[in-house]
C-alpha cells in the first residue's frame, strides 16, 4: 500500500473560487454570488451598442424542468441577467439603455415545498439583487412591448433563433436534438425559439425580427477575468479527476466507478452538475469520441480514455487523458502514446496569441515530421498510423479556412464564437487530436484547456500527467475505489 498522500495535496489549486458575497447572508442566495451585477450590466451594455437606438432584444428564459431535477437558467438568458428562475423573460431597450426583467408570480405553494424563488411580488429586491433597472409581471410583457415598439418607432425586435443552451449542452447538440425531433413523423414540433418568434410575428406585425445569437456569440469569445477564474476552476477539477481515476483504474473497474468518483470530486467542491456526459471509454470503446454507456469492464492490457469535465457556475471546461489499465505501458503502447505525446507537445509549445491557427498548424506539422522520422515503432502498422496522423495534420495546416485548433470552451463545452485570424487575449479553447489504429480498434487521443493571454498562452490543465512516467508513477499510489471497494450483496443484505 502507498503512503503517498491522495489528491488532497493538489487541492489548493481548487479551492480559491470567485465567491465574493454579494448579497445579505441567507441559507439559499436568491442571486449568483460568482459574479456582481456590475459583470452582467457590462454585458447588457455591449448587447446596446450592438443592436443600437432603434430596436430591442427581447430574450426568453429557460422553461419548468421535467421530473426531480434542479432547474438551471440557459447559458444566453444567464449571460445577460444572472437570474436563476424558470419562465422569466428580459427586454433591453436600445433607445433607453434599460432592462426589464419579466417574472411570473409567486407559487406560495411550491415556495413552501421547495423554498424561495424571486416572483415578481419581490420586484424591489430582485432589482436590487441584480442591477437589472425594472423589474414587471410576466403577463405585461406583450403590452410594454407593444408600448415600447411604438413610442421609440422602433422597427427591429432581436431575440434568439438558435436553440437556448440548456444543462449539460452545446448548440450542436441542441441543434440535433430539435432535428430528431422534427424528422420524427409522429412528433414535429418546432423549437421553442421558433415557436417565441412565431408568437412576435403574429402579435407584432410588421417589425423585423433579427437574430440575437451572432451578437452575443462574439461577446462570448473573449471571457472576462471573472469568467477565467471560475473556467480555471472547472479545468482543475476535471484534472484531479483524472488523476484520481489514474489511482483508482485497475483490471476489473467499471466504467461507471470512474464516473462516481469523478463526481464525488466535482460536487464535492462546488460543482453544480456535469458539462457533459462522461467519455470514460475502455480498450474497443475509445474508437467511439462520444462513446457515454459505462458499461464495460475494464481488461488487463487495454487502455482507458476518460475526458470527463463539471460545470461550474455556468462555466465549463473540457480534458482528456488516457492511461493503461494495469497501470503498466505495454512495449507497444509505449512507442505508439508516446510518438503521439511528442506530436501533441509540438501544438501545445507553439500557440501563442497574435498568430492564426494555420501558422500554429504548419510549425507543430514540421516538428512532427522531424519526431516522426527518428521514431522507433516495432509494428509497421504503428508507424503507418503515425504517418497518416502527421499527413493528415500538415493537410490541414494547408486547408483553406482552417482556422480553428480545436473548439472554443466557455459557458458550452463546445462554446460560441468565431476563431478565424490571430488568437487574442480572453480566448479560450481546447485542442484533441486523434490517432487511429483502425485494424486494431486503437485510438488515442489528449486534450487539455488553453486560455489566451495577451503575452502568451496558458496551459490550464499542464500539471495533469501525460508523459508516460508520470502516469505511472501515479497508477501506484492508493485510489479512492481501491479505499472504498464495492459492497456485496449478499443473502438479500448489503454488506
Amino acid at each position: 500500500m502507498s503512503t503517498r498522500t491522495p489528491f488532497v495535496f493538489l487541492l489548493g489549486l481548487i479551492l480559491w473560487t470567485p465567491n465574493v458575497q454579494f448579497t445579505s447572508a441567507q441559507d439559499a442566495p436568491l442571486f449568483t454570488q460568482d459574479f456582481p451585477p456590475a459583470e452582467f450590466s457590462a454585458r447588457r451594455e455591449k448587447v446596446y451598442d450592438a443592436i443600437g437606438p432603434g430596436a430591442v432584444a427581447v430574450v426568453q428564459g429557460e422553461a419548468t424542468v421535467r421530473g426531480y431535477v434542479k432547474f438551471r437558467q440557459s447559458n444566453e438568458f444567464y449571460y445577460l441577467s444572472g437570474i436563476e428562475v424558470p419562465h422569466s423573460y428580459l427586454v433591453l431597450n436600445g433607445s433607453t439603455r434599460q432592462t426589464t426583467l419579466y417574472l411570473e408570480h409567486r407559487k406560495e405553494g411550491r415556495e413552501r415545498s421547495e423554498g424561495k424563488l424571486l416572483s415578481f411580488e419581490d420586484a424591489e429586491l430582485a432589482r436590487t439583487l441584480s442591477g437589472i433597472d425594472r423589474v414587471a409581471a410576466v403577463e405585461d410583457l406583450s403590452v410594454e412591448l407593444g408600448s415600447i415598439l411604438r413610442r421609440n418607432s422602433t422597427n427591429t425586435i432581436y431575440t434568439l433563433f438558435q436553440p437556448a443552451e440548456g444543462f449539460a449542452e452545446s448548440r450542436d447538440l441542441g441543434i440535433r436534438r430539435i432535428t430528431d425531433r422534427l424528422s420524427d413523423p409522429w412528433d414535429g414540433r418546432p423549437s421553442r425559439e421558433a415557436h417565441f418568434i412565431g408568437l412576435l410575428e403574429e402579435r407584432f406585425p410588421g417589425f423585423q425580427i433579427t437574430d440575437l445569437n451572432p451578437i452575443l456569440d462574439e461577446l462570448r469569445l473573449i471571457k472576462s477575468p471573472l469568467e477565467l477564474d471560475i473556467i480555471r476552476k472547472a479545468t482543475n477539477l476535471a484534472s484531479l479527476a483524472i488523476m484520481e481515476a489514474m489511482r483508482s483504474v485497475e483490471p476489473g473497474v467499471v466504467e461507471r466507478e470512474v464516473d462516481a468518483l469523478a463526481k464525488f470530486i466535482y460536487y464535492r467542491h462546488g460543482a453544480q452538475g456535469d458539462a457533459y456526459y462522461s467519455l470514460i471509454a475502455s480498450g474497443p470503446n475509445a474508437p467511439f469520441p462520444h462513446y457515454h454507456q459505462g458499461a464495460r469492464t475494464m481488461q488487463d492490457g487495454e487502455l482507458l480514455l476518460m475526458d470527463y469535465a463539471p460545470d461550474v457556475g455556468y462555466y465549463m471546461s473540457d480534458v482528456t487523458r488516457m492511461m493503461p489499465v494495469n497501470g503498466r505501458f505495454s512495449t507497444e503502447q509505449r512507442e505508439l502514446y508516446g510518438f503521439y505525446v511528442r506530436a501533441y507537445r509540438a501544438i501545445l509549445d507553439r500557440i501563442r496569441p497574435g498568430v492564426t491557427a494555420n501558422e500554429i498548424k504548419k510549425e507543430a506539422a514540421a516538428s512532427m515530421r522531424t519526431t516522426l522520422a527518428g521514431w522507433r515503432f516495432t509494428k509497421a502498422n504503428h508507424r503507418e498510423a503515425a504517418e497518416r496522423f502527421v499527413q493528415s495534420y500538415e493537410a490541414g495546416a494547408q486547408a483553406p479556412g482552417s482556422g480553428r485548433l480545436g473548439h472554443g470552451v466557455g459557458m458550452a463545452t463546445h462554446d460560441v464564437g468565431t476563431f478565424d485570424g490571430p488568437l487574442r487575449e480572453g480566448m479560450v479553447f481546447t485542442i484533441e487530436p486523434a490517432l487511429r489504429v483502425p485494424e486494431e480498434n486503437i485510438y488515442i487521443r489528449l486534450e487539455d484547456l488553453i486560455i489566451i493571454h495577451k503575452d502568451r498562452a496558458e496551459i490550464v490543465s499542464d500539471f495533469l500527467p501525460m508523459e508516460i512516467e508520470d502516469i505511472e508513477t501515479l497508477m501506484v499510489e492508493l485510489g479512492i475505489l481501491q479505499q472504498y471497494p464495492q459492497i456485496k450483496e449478499h443473502t438479500g443484505v448489503m454488506k
